[in-house]
């Protein structure tokens, strides 16, 4: 695996910042299309998910390497992402899934085909509650 480091001096380290850096640098190293496998934040701020018997500190490593990342780039000492280049895959196109939150400010994941696609109000069959395992789809 190829490893670039960016050194980024700007004020405001944050992922959607980094995200984009460190995907134009695997443009900029022959990927067309590419896509963040799996990233790691050094902070204190920060806590990743954490796995029975796995290293904190290398798994998500691991786990990018083992899922066709072919390009580690680091932004600063903030973050580290692992890149796959995308190009060649299918596309999937619209989500068949959306967020949406009840009145109580609860957050769901919700099936559209089922819920409808004017649909604003989640409901039990369409819709799971976002906890620990349902990822948001934004």
């Amino acid at each position: 695996m190829r490893n670039v480091h960016i050194e980024y001096q700007g004020e405001d380290h944050n992922f959607a910042i980094a995200s984009l850096l460190a995907k134009n640098v695997a443009r900029e190293n022959q990927m067309l299309d590419p896509t963040i496998m799996a990233w790691h934040q050094n902070s204190e701020q920060a806590t990743a998910p954490f796995y029975d018997g796995a290293n904190p500190d290398t798994w998500w490593a691991k786990y990018g390497a083992g899922n066709g990342g072919r390009l580690e780039v680091f932004v600063g000492d903030d973050y580290q992402f692992i890149m796959m280049d995308a190009r060649g895959y299918e596309k999937l196109g619209e989500m068949p899934l959306r967020n949406l939150s009840d009145g109580l400010g609860n957050e769901y994941l919700c099936l559209t085909p089922l819920l409808g696609k004017g649909a604003n109000t989640p409901t039990q069959e369409a819709c799971t509650q976002l906890d620990g395992w349902a990822a948001d789809q934004f």
